[in-house]
């Protein structure tokens, strides 16, 4: 079996964050998903648990950051600087925060920073291995 990760995020309103998700392109799987949580599934290896704060305190007693904070930045691959584009659309229209940190084209590499509902960061980036700048 190959490795998957599950990245677990505390969110204030689960319905808000699974719809945000969902516009993002992230898929429902109902077998890991009830009125505490929500598994949302990003590929065959990448899963986004969004936890209540209620349920996130059954695993850890550890302070939730507030929404204003950055605790950790997830970079996401997309297929095309287009697509980059669109998630950073979608964010803005499902109660995320577009373009948090100013874009970065190095042209062989684009990428857009977005925040969801909660404040969690995502880097959504495209890149271009064949342009890739040589090594050294």
């Amino acid at each position: 079996m190959s490795r998957m990760i599950f990245v677990n995020l505390p969110v204030a309103d689960l319905t808000a964050s699974m719809a945000f998700y969902e516009a993002l392109g992230f898929e429902n799987n109902p077998h890991f998903t009830d009125e505490t949580a929500a598994c949302m599934v990003c590929s065959e290896a990448i899963n986004v648990m969004l936890l209540t704060h209620a349920k996130w305190r059954t695993f850890t007693n550890r302070p939730i950051p507030p929404t204003t904070s950055s605790e950790v930045m997830l970079a996401l691959s997309c297929d095309s600087r287009e697509a980059v584009d669109a998630m950073n659309e979608a964010a803005a229209t499902k109660g995320g925060t577009a373009d948090i940190n100013p874009p970065q084209d190095l042209g062989f590499m684009y990428n857009r920073n977005l925040a969801d509902p909660d404040g969690h960061v995502w880097e959504m980036m495209w890149m271009d291995p064949a342009a890739l700048p040589p090594n050294g």
